[in-house]
């Protein structure tokens, strides 16, 4: 894994998810945008659950790999950025319906980046993280779960996208 290019795609995607989302008027951060869609608010909130989950994976429990430890990142690459495919998020990540409070968003979203790129930049990204399996793949590397963080991240920047599009388009009531 190359240390530099990954955590300089971590910053930037997590930075440009969270720039995007500090972009939206407060008054809309709970708005539902369409029809089968969360908030910008829950979005933020899925990313947190997940991101957060995933530094934690990072920095839990390792042990040594058995196999590639890059194996699996070509392949949750393509999964999650096919933006054509609709997933569906597993229950542990799924954002309550509330209202959120934009800058606690993204205060959670700065320390988990802040997080994430200190874990790139300073563990063995070939170990085995063994805390947790992944619904469908089971125990992944922390390469893998890095690589996650940032595809998963950069999925939902393409649906926020859409959210604050929607949002900037509805007519002020």
């Amino acid at each position: 894994m190359d240390i530099q290019s990954t955590a300089a795609e971590a910053k930037n995607t997590f930075a440009a998810f969270t720039q995007l989302l500090s972009s939206i008027e407060d008054s809309k951060i709970n708005i539902i945008p369409f029809a089968d869609s969360w908030t910008a608010g829950q979005l933020g909130q899925h990313v947190i659950l997940s991101a957060g989950g995933m530094v934690q994976l990072i920095n839990g429990a390792v042990a040594d790999t058995q196999r590639d430890p890059e194996e699996n990142i070509p392949k949750v690459r393509a999964m999650f950025l096919d933006f054509t495919t609709k997933m569906k998020s597993p229950e542990f990540i799924v954002p309550e319906f509330k209202n959120y409070n934009k800058a606690e968003l993204i205060k959670k979203l700065q320390e988990i980046t802040t997080q994430l790129v200190h874990s790139i930049e300073t563990l063995d990204t070939s170990k085995t993280c063994t805390s947790f399996e992944m619904p469908g793949s089971g125990h992944i590397t922390r390469a893998e779960a890095m690589a996650f963080s940032i595809v998963h991240t950069q999925r939902h920047l393409h649906q926020l996208k859409n959210i604050v599009k929607q949002l900037n388009d509805m007519t002020p009531v």
